[in-house]
């Protein structure tokens, strides 16, 4: 289900709980909704349409990838650059990392571990953020 913009900083500032497979449906409405977006839009965080929980999505321009209890196990790379938010008005200076290794269960609840770099990366950790309820 295609689900509104979350806009609320006081929901948004709120750590997010772990995320359970009682949670997969939340997957396929960040699916809907990241496709309504996708002009304006390359990842979401559960909290950005009113979920709580620790899922992310991260469009890989071919695939959409759904991580749920992700964690950034590495990083390397530290550079400054600026970003905006579905949530947020404007554009703001944050400090990211060129490669980062991910540890995060996917759709079957199979833990996964990967490395990204680049763009894919710095939309993880973005998301990753809105988790710890960490606003740019």
């Amino acid at each position: 289900m295609n689900r509104p913009i979350v806009r609320d900083i006081f929901f948004l500032g709120q750590k997010s709980d772990p995320a359970s497979k009682a949670d997969l449906s939340v997957g396929q409405d960040l699916q809907d909704t990241l496709t309504a977006n996708r002009d304006r839009c390359a990842g979401m965080a559960a909290n950005m349409i009113g979920v709580r929980k620790r899922i992310i999505i991260v469009s890989l321009g071919f695939v959409n990838l759904v991580m749920y209890n992700p964690v950034i196990v590495s990083k390397s790379g530290p550079y400054q650059t600026e970003e905006g938010c579905l949530s947020l008005s404007g554009v703001r200076t944050a400090t990211r990392y060129e490669n980062i290794e991910v540890e995060y269960l996917d759709s079957s609840w199979k833990k996964r571990r990967e490395s990204f770099s680049g763009w894919t990366a710095q939309i993880i950790q973005h998301e990753v953020d809105h988790l710890e309820g960490i606003l740019i």
